[in-house]
Formats: C-alpha cells, sequence, structure tokens
C-alpha cells in the first residue's frame, strides 16, 4: 500500500474525532501530504550513492479561510504530515539533516482551496540528538525556505569525481553528463505525444496534473515519471497503482517503448537522440 493511501486511512480513522471538521477544508490533507512528497522529489540532493538529503523543515501556506478551518488542529495535522514525509523518505532511501517539522501559515494571497508549500533543509545542533540521519557539520546557520542546505552532510572516504549532484528543481541546474543529455522524451497517450521538458512530470485525473487523463480508474495524482539516466516511473500512492511492462510495481525504469498501464488508458515511454 502507497504511503499516500496508509495516510489518508489514517485520517480517515478519526474522521468522527478532532479532524473532523478538517474534512470540510476546501484543501485536503492528502492534497498537502502529495505536495510534501513531490517537494522532498524537487529539492533532493545527491551526495553520494548512498545518501540523498531532502529538505526537513516545511511550511504549508493556506489561504485565510483554510488557515481558519485547520490552524486549530495543526498540531495533530503537522505531526501526520511530517510521519508521512518520514515514511515516504523510507521508501525513498532520502535522509535528512534534521528532526522533521511541518507548519501552517496564513496567506493573504492564496484564494481558499490554493495551498503554497515551502520547504528548506535544516542542520540539527550538534548537541542534539539527530534520529532522522547522521548531523551536519557546521550548519547551525539555517538555510531560507525553498533554497539547498548551507551545510554540507559528513562526506565518506572516496566522494564521486566533481563533488556532490544535484537533482534538476534542487536549486540551481544540474550538471550535464559528459556530452551534454542529447535525449528527448516523450509519451504517447491515445495518439496525442506529450513532451517531457521537466525533471518531473505528473500524471493523474486532477486539473493540477502535468498531463491529465480523463479516466475513472485514474487517482488525482496517479503516478509521476522522472528524467535522468535512465527515466523512472514512480506511483504517487495511488488507488489502482501501475503497471509498467506487464508488471505491476510501485517504482521502475523506463525505456524507449515501454508500456504504463494506468486504469484502463495505456500510455507508451518513447526517447530518442536530439
Amino acid at each position: 500500500m502507497g504511503v499516500l493511501k496508509r495516510f489518508e486511512q489514517r485520517l480517515e480513522g478519526l474522521v468522527n474525532g478532532t479532524f473532523a471538521k478538517v474534512f470540510k477544508s476546501e484543501v485536503q490533507p492528502v492534497e498537502i501530504a502529495g505536495a510534501l512528497q513531490r517537494e522532498c522529489d524537487n529539492n533532493a540532493t545527491i551526495w553520494n550513492r548512498e545518501r540523498t538529503v531532502v529538505p526537513n523543515d516545511f511550511i504549508v501556506e493556506l489561504s485565510a479561510g483554510d488557515y481558519e478551518r485547520l490552524s486549530p488542529y495543526s498540531g495533530q495535522l503537522g505531526d501526520e504530515l511530517a510521519g508521512l514525509v518520514r515514511d515516504y523518505a523510507k521508501q525513498q532511501r532520502y535522509t535528512f539533516m534534521g528532526p522533521i517539522k511541518v507548519h501552517l501559515e496564513k496567506a493573504d494571497d492564496l484564494d481558499t482551496g490554493l495551498y503554497r508549500v515551502r520547504s528548506r533543509t535544516l542542520a540539527a545542533s550538534t548537541s542534539q540528538s539527530q534520529p532522522e540521519a547522521q548531523q551536519g557539520q557546521g550548519g547551525q546557520r539555517p538555510g531560507g525556505y525553498g533554497y539547498p542546505p548551507v551545510a554540507a552532510p559528513p562526506m565518506p572516504a572516496g566522494p564521486p569525481p566533481g563533488g556532490p549532484q544535484r537533482r534538476p528543481g534542487a536549486g540551481g541546474p544540474a550538471p550535464a553528463p559528459a556530452g551534454g543529455d542529447r535525449l528527448r522524451r516523450w509519451i504517447e497517450i491515445n495518439g496525442t505525444r506529450h513532451q517531457i521538458s521537466r525533471p518531473a512530470l505528473v500524471l493523474g485525473r486532477s486539473t493540477e496534473a502535468d498531463v491529465r487523463i480523463d479516466d475513472p480508474g485514474v487517482s488525482r495524482r496517479h503516478c509521476e515519471i522522472r528524467t535522468g539516466t535512465p527515466s523512472t516511473i514512480q506511483d504517487l500512492g495511488s488507488t489502482n497503482g501501475i503497471v509498467v511492462d506487464g508488471q505491476h510495481t510501485t517504482r521502475a525504469t523506463l525505456r524507449d517503448g515501454s508500456r504504463i498501464v494506468v486504469g484502463s488508458t495505456t500510455i507508451i515511454y518513447r526517447q530518442a537522440e536530439g
């Protein structure tokens, strides 16, 4: 079962208790949970083959109306969301430089139903215990939201040549591989081609998805294609999962011609030199 689905079920179990009013909000907690997962993915910093560091301090900005509805439960909701980030990080083999915290803030420029997520990487004080990850060195000064860590975690002996690499979207461009990445990538759905021109492409039934799929068997945010060498596809905690080249999976490597099935829709992944 996906991390998002487990999170949703835990909150549903509380719907007759203190979380009853939360679900009347225009912004649903599970939507915020999905946004936190994407925030981790988009700001992940690869330090070596064994370690990828992601933000651990998150601000969720809400409209005045949504904030008023959710703020009385901010402590419990923040704990649940922090637990989801921790579970997702374990699944993705991400690590943190300090404790995970999720805060709610009011943003007067947002309309009801809209939200915005900011994040930063905060290193725990060396005098404190740090169960989430190894402690950073010299990381007492906090980093700004939306920016990379201000202190690098300790590097093991024999770091990869050229130092740490960044995933695209982690506060700066990723270094190009030798010779440059000349691959063009796209997907084909029912004869329509959708170019992949960003590091991550979300597919789902929601109008907020990068590629919308009008299929009742597809979740609002169903899966995500991430470009790289190789490119991969990741289930985002969907109800019905994904099938890649005939195998039901939550994560898979994509090759030119890979067939992806979501709900009753077939997607063909394509890549070519260009």
